[in-house]
């Protein structure tokens, strides 16, 4: 490992509290590729990173569909708007970039420390770029607990506030991506996503949006006013107040 590599493994190491070297399941690597989550064991998963600029990112910017997508109008993108949106449970940033490409300004919060260092690399990595650098600039990332920096917010609250909570998963198919296959021992059941759904309300001016499984019950608490349903997955939609268009 270059000694510039080294140094940066080192630092990132004590910042997240995780040792260097010993017995694990899995590892965070850095190379000059980018940081990246890596299953160990003797039959692992490729590796996972964040890259806004190659894959299926790259490829759903250039051919995603742009405002048409359902994503789009379950935050109510439409002529002359784009929302402030606050993604709480942003992963690895995957739809809070397709907002950001749309002309939203994202904070995207994430509270597991790995996956937010992943995140914040492979946005730094971005930046330079010329096309994919001023999409991330529309992106703030915030590490640390939704439910807590909701209900303590300061500032202009966000017109709409993105959940995508992980839940306990049943059935033989359930875990079909690499990322979650990586990422639930480490991240674990969103259990408290009936207190972020109940936060996000309090604090949201327009309107709450919740990714679901298609076929999945809605969060706990209040109903959603209506949803919108794609092949496997749905957006559950919870209106506060209607959108004026302002250009």
């Amino acid at each position: 490992m270059a000694p510039e590599l080294s140094e940066a493994a080192i630092a990132l190491a004590e910042e997240l509290g995780l040792p260097l070297a010993g017995e694990a399941e899995f590892a965070l690597q850095l190379s000059t590729a980018g940081l990246q989550l890596q299953e160990l064991g003797q039959h692992p998963s490729g590796p996972v990173r964040v890259d806004f600029l190659e894959g299926a990112l790259a490829h759903r910017r250039l051919h995603g569909g742009g405002s048409g997508q359902m994503i789009a109008k379950a935050v109510g993108i439409q002529s002359g708007i784009r929302p402030t949106i606050l993604d709480a449970t942003a992963g690895l940033g995957r739809d809070a970039f397709v907002l950001a490409q749309l002309g939203c300004s994202v904070i995207l919060i994430e509270r597991n420390a790995m996956v937010g260092a992943l995140l914040a690399d492979g946005i730094q990595r971005g930046l330079p770029d010329p096309e994919v650098g001023p999409i991330l600039q529309r992106m703030h990332f915030l590490p640390g607990n939704a439910i807590k920096l909701i209900e303590n917010w300061i500032g202009e609250p966000p017109q709409v506030i993105y959940l995508d909570p992980m839940f306990p998963h049943r059935g033989k198919n359930s875990l079909v991506k690499k990322e979650m296959r990586l990422f639930r021992p480490l991240v674990g059941d969103d259990d408290d996503a009936p207190q972020l759904l109940k936060a996000a309300l309090a604090l949201a001016t327009h309107r709450v949006v919740v990714k679901r499984p298609r076929k999945a019950p809605s969060v706990s608490g209040a109903q959603p006013g209506y949803t919108l349903e794609g092949k496997s997955s749905r957006f559950d939609i919870y209106p506060k107040r209607a959108f004026k268009t302002t250009a």
